[in-house]
Parts: structure tokens; C-alpha cells; sequence
């Protein structure tokens, strides 16, 4: 279950959301995929199923194992796709948003990737540094986007991922920011759960923070919430964090 927040603008109902817009919060709140690779021996098209999380500019990153298939042809050719599903249980299907990235799929040297990764998908520390296994990232070429019929769109790169250039000290005090906000915070990340995502009540806790908004999971829930600032700084995200507590305290229901 994946959760949205229509308390600000940038936090608005899909169909009010730009396409990228509905594109990055699709991505952003994915806990899992469907990735398409090519089949080395035949070149046919190839789906498998594969867990997800993003950088903090929203390239996807992956844990994938040499022994499996989809490994196997990415090696020989990287060409990838994925497909995100923001579509429910209810209603049509086909009248929901999705999203198909394609790019090229490569290891990945980011820094970040092992942390965000796992502060994603917590249970695969037990298997992370086996030998066969590495973190990839999904390089986007290029997206198409549905976010309902008669509401499709193609995208570019620049409309798919955030610009980091700017938020170094961001990147560099994410991790910090992560631990102090799930450690000592717990009760603010409640309320940005329940009270601004409308998520139901559980032990959520923060996943990821980047310029444009930060991610919550609980038991296999997802929210996504975005600053109404853009954050660069651990300073800039202090303030934005604190303003988003202090809008669900007043927004908190009395009892």
C-alpha cells in the first residue's frame, strides 16, 4: 500500500500533479518493480520481479544476485527497463498511474547506494554482502508515463531525477539525519504518516530524505512527503521538518 499526502501543492492528488511530478512520487514510493531485461540467448524480452529504492536524486538502485537471470543479461547487455505500479485493488486497473523507465543498467558506485537501499528494503542486509550480489542503478534514458486514459506522456531524464549539485552537505549528513529523525523522532514520523499522508497508524519510520521531500515505510506501506522548500542543506531540512510537524499537530484531531 503506498499512500500519498494532499496536504501542500507539491503533495496534491495525481491527477492535479504535473507528469513528472506523478513520475518521481511513483518512484519514490516503490518498494518493488518489474524489471525487463533482454535474454542473452534468444534477445526476448525477459520480466522479473525485483525490489527497489532510490538514490536521493531518484535513480532506482537494485540488489541483484550474478546467479539470477535478469543478471545475467544485464551483463551481457544492459538495456533495461522498469515498471512502477501505482495502481490499487480498486476500480479499473487501467485507470490508475504507471510508469515505465528505460535506460541502462550498470553497478553502482554511489556512496549512498548501500544505505538507501537497505533503509528501503531492511531485510536484505542478511544477504547483501554475499559474493554474487551488487547494487545496480537504472541510468534513465527516457520514461512513458500513464496516468489514467487520455493522460499519457513521454519524459526525458531531467524530468525523472532531482538536481544534487547544490546539496552536497544534504548528501553527505543524510544518513545522520535518517538515524536522528527515526531514533529520537519517532512521534514526528506518526504524524507525518498518519496525519499528513493519511496512512494508518503504525511504527513508521523515515527511509530517505532528498531536496524535494523525504519517504516513510511501515510493515509494507509506503508514504512519500514533499517540502514545500527545496532542501539543501541538514539545515533547510530541519526547518522544513519541523514546519511539516507543527501543520500536523494543528491538523491532529482533538481528543
Amino acid at each position: 500500500m503506498a499512500v500519498t499526502d494532499p496536504g501542500t501543492p507539491s503533495n496534491a492528488p495525481r491527477d492535479t500533479l504535473s507528469p513528472a511530478e506523478a513520475t518521481r512520487g511513483l518512484m519514490r514510493r516503490a518498494l518493488k518493480a518489474s524489471l525487463a531485461t533482454l535474454e542473452n540467448s534468444t534477445g526476448h524480452p525477459y520480466a522479473s520481479l525485483v525490489t527497489i529504492a532510490t538514490d536521493v536524486d531518484g535513480t532506482p538502485l537494485l540488489l541483484i544476485s550474478t546467479l539470477a537471470l535478469h543478471t545475467k543479461n544485464l551483463l551481457a547487455d544492459g538495456r533495461a527497463s522498469l515498471l512502477f505500479d501505482g495502481t490499487d485493488a480498486t476500480g479499473d486497473p487501467l485507470a490508475g498511474g504507471r510508469v515505465t523507465l528505460m535506460g541502462r543498467a550498470q553497478k553502482s558506485e554511489r556512496a549512498t547506494a548501500r544505505g538507501r537501499f537497505l533503509a528501503r528494503q531492511p531485510y536484505a542486509a542478511g544477504y547483501a554482502d554475499f559474493p554474487d550480489f551488487a547494487f545496480y542503478e537504472l541510468v534513465p534514458e527516457r520514461a512513458h508515463y500513464i496516468g489514467g486514459f487520455g493522460r499519457i506522456v513521454d519524459l526525458d531524464p531531467g524530468d525523472l531525477l532531482v538536481d544534487v549539485s547544490d546539496a552536497a552537505s544534504l548528501v553527505a549528513g543524510h544518513d545522520d539525519i535518517v538515524a536522528h529523525m527515526n531514533e529520537d523522532h519517532a512521534a514526528a514520523n506518526a504524524l507525518y504518516a498518519t496525519v499528513l499522508a493519511g496512512a494508518p497508524s503504525g511504527p513508521w519510520s523515515m527511509t530517505g530524505i532528498d531536496p524535494e521531500g523525504f519517504d516513510l515505510v511501515c510493515d509494507g506501506m509506503t508514504a512519500r512527503l514533499n517540502f514545500d522548500n527545496r532542501v539543501t542543506s541538514p539545515d533547510d531540512a530541519r526547518r522544513e521538518l519541523v514546519a511539516l510537524v507543527a501543520r500536523a499537530r494543528e491538523r491532529q484531531p482533538i481528543r
